[in-house]
């Protein structure tokens, strides 16, 4: 199942980024021949013949389409979508893309990143509302494991540690300070339990079994709700957190403060392992989404920035970039985009990442 939603959830962040390419030219004007659900062979597709009549066919549609019809397909291929505008590559072809001006196509190439981005920061905004807000002077018993001196004493998930040998603890830091200083000895621990007050008393252990810490437990700290403003601001800066995240990860490489391993790029196995080991499922989206976005505005050819790159020289000295030179650049972009995406796709099966 985890596979089944690990696909889905991909194929929609790749969806969602054509599906801002195909707004943005419809809004401004640029038509479009096709707009595609999943990637070919064609399973279904759809659009208006020459007498307004919307018609349905399979692999190849009819001839007599009414001018400037957009098909509309499901393909077989559940692994995203495809936005195809006429002329993409030809400034020749009236209505097509190349033919636009500069600002126009400027408007469609940024669209597709610009989705990602918003989705991801949706998502952001979703999961702090949902989440709450943490509040760090207060110590919440997340998780007990079993045979553990927390589980012989009664701790429950949920208890709240007011204190430890009669320190008041408001914050996780000083509670596991206390329970390093007195291992393999008895320590007396005031809990919260609702509107109960439960005093327990736990012996830490020195060596506890691996994955455990001295008493077995999780903490964390509770939360409290958050009002939706606040929740705009923390949730967006969560999901720019993994842009800037991205940005700092060369000079982390560089300075040493980041190793080999953790700075190595990952295919979709790679993902796939990932997506396995973190608890929140919408997190994980959220971080691909806004890295789907970044990504694909980075000037290299072949991609929406690398586009974006050669629409400037129009704009700002009115001078364009010559067709051919240009959709060879992408060509060649495209290749080694491709090569590259093999090698990291081979590497994830050759050198699995390490996950802690």
């Amino acid at each position: 199942m985890d596979l089944v939603t690990f696909i889905f959830g991909i194929a929609i962040l790749i969806l969602v980024h054509e599906l801002g390419h195909f707004l943005a030219a419809r809004l401004l004007n640029v038509d479009v021949d096709e707009f595609g659900i999943g990637f070919p062979p064609r399973l279904l597709g759809t659009a208006r013949d020459e007498n307004g009549k919307r018609v349905w066919f399979g692999l190849r549609p009819p001839e007599n389409l009414a001018p400037k019809q957009t098909i509309l397909s499901l393909n077989w291929i559940p692994l995203g979508g495809f936005v195809r505008p006429k002329g993409e590559n030809d400034p020749s072809i009236p209505g097509g893309l190349a033919a636009a001006n500069p600002w126009v196509r400027l408007g469609v190439l940024i669209a597709g990143p610009a989705m990602n981005l918003l989705v991801g920061v949706i998502i952001g905004i979703v999961l702090v509302y949902n989440f709450g807000e943490r509040i760090p002077e207060k110590v919440l018993i997340a998780s007990i494991a079993g045979g553990s001196p927390a589980e012989a004493a009664g701790v429950q998930p949920g208890d709240l540690v007011l204190k430890v040998n009669g320190q008041a603890i408001d914050n996780i830091s000083k509670l596991q300070g206390l329970i390093a200083d007195n291992l393999d000895t008895p320590v007396t621990v005031v809990l919260l339990r609702g509107d109960q007050t439960i005093v327990v008393t736990m012996t830490p252990r020195a060596n506890p079994p691996a994955g455990q810490g001295p008493l077995g437990v999780g903490l964390d700290n509770p939360t409290r709700p958050i009002g939706i403003g606040a929740a705009a601001l923390r949730g967006t800066a969560a999901a720019f957190e993994n842009i800037r995240a991205i940005i700092a990860l060369p000079v982390r490489l560089l300075s040493g403060d980041a190793t080999p391993e953790e700075s190595r790029l990952v295919g979709y196995k790679g993902m796939f392992d990932i997506y396995q080991r973190i608890q929140s499922p919408l997190w994980f989206f959220m971080m691909i989404s806004m890295s789907l976005g970044f990504m694909n505005l980075l000037p290299i050819p072949a991609l929406d920035g690398g586009r974006i790159l050669l629409t400037l020289p129009e704009i700002l000295i009115r001078r364009r970039v010559p067709t051919q030179f240009e959709n060879a650049l992408h060509l060649v972009g495209f290749a080694l985009l491709i090569l590259l995406l093999i090698y990291i796709n081979v590497q994830d099966f050759l050198n699995p990442i390490q996950l802690p």
